[in-house]
């Protein structure tokens, strides 16, 4: 039993996965610091500093925090978008070193298929 989970965790794929969530997770920080500290209070200059999240309204001694509700659809959306835009630099950037590493084939290459051609033909 430890031996098959010990091959569980050395796959590639599971250790893949750990780094992706760990990083994702400092990633989200990041992003969600970006939205609260600049880009929140830029929007903010536009449509005259409105705070959602003290918008509430009670139905029966229930509270309900749409305006929370609010700024987290706002946030989402922020977030998305500049994951989206990250996600469309890296492809960018690794499509053109892609395209840079296109083997060209040697004049060795060209030369045997030429004779390999040729032998093809005075065998008919």
């Amino acid at each position: 039993m430890i031996k098959e989970f010990k091959e569980f965790i050395s796959r590639g794929n599971v250790i893949d996965l750990a780094v992706g969530v760990i990083i994702g997770g400092a990633f989200t920080s990041i992003v969600k610091s970006l939205v609260d500290y600049l880009i929140n209070p830029f929007i903010g200059l536009f449509i005259g500093g409105i705070d959602f999240s003290e918008l509430v309204f009670k139905i029966n001694g229930a509270t309900f925090k749409i305006g929370s509700f609010i700024n987290a659809i706002i946030n989402f959306l922020i977030i998305a978008f500049v994951v989206f835009l990250l996600v469309k630099f890296v492809n960018k950037f690794l499509i053109r070193k892609k395209e840079e590493v296109v083997p060209v084939a040697a004049p060795e290459v060209k030369l045997l298929e030429e004779i390999r051609d040729l032998l093809k033909t005075q065998e008919k």
